[in-house]
């Protein structure tokens, strides 16, 4: 190595031991061993009362239900088939279920089934009734037999949180099958 280079080196390391010894000293004059400050508001934050714990909310049991899709329409056929399209009505007809359409109709039949809500029963002479509130406000009393709903739906069975119907729906043009739904309790 020349002169030049070996004096460089030897100034950059008496430069770099300077600059070590000042940062240490510097760093040595930040030391505080006061942390009284800190231990008050330690103190002030464990001396404030505990917040109560809210209980979780009850969770409510929704009824299951399995979807059974055998003897049912495929959904993404079309509803009228091609060689349905130039028969005649009274070639399509089945000679199955049909709704009686001859007999007078219930009040709750000109409701849908979505806009009817259970409210509760009334059990009176050994025969459970059940109350439906309608969304025109009215209170109505139904029994097995009644009838509610679009769909020709007949109330089969009345328990003390669901009424069961059965329903007469369209299925192919021409032809009805029965389908089993319920209205649960809401209130």
């Amino acid at each position: 190595m020349t002169n030049s280079k070996l004096l460089f080196l030897c100034r950059n390391r008496h430069y770099l031991q300077i600059t070590c010894v000042v940062f240490l000293t510097c760093l040595a004059g930040c030391g505080n061993n006061d942390f009284s400050d800190l231990n008050q508001y330690i103190s002030a934050v464990k001396a404030k009362p505990k917040g109560k714990i809210q209980p979780l909310p009850k969770i409510k049991v929704v009824e299951t239900f399995k979807f059974d899709p055998k003897d049912l329409r495929d959904p993404f056929k079309p509803l009228v088939q091609p060689d349905q399209q130039n028969a005649t009505p009274e070639l399509s007809i089945g000679a199955g279920i049909q709704p009686d359409t001859t007999r007078p109709k219930e009040e709750l039949e000109v409701f849908s089934l979505d806009v009817l809500k259970m409210v509760g029963t009334v059990s009176m002479k050994s025969n459970l009734w059940g109350l439906i509130k309608a969304d025109d406000g009215t209170l109505h009393r139904v029994q097995v037999g009644n009838y509610m709903g679009k769909n020709y739906g007949k109330i089969i069975r009345i328990s003390l949180d669901k009424i069961e119907l059965m329903e007469i729906v369209p299925d192919k043009p021409g032809s009805w099958r029965e389908q089993q739904t319920s209205l649960a309790i809401t209130e």
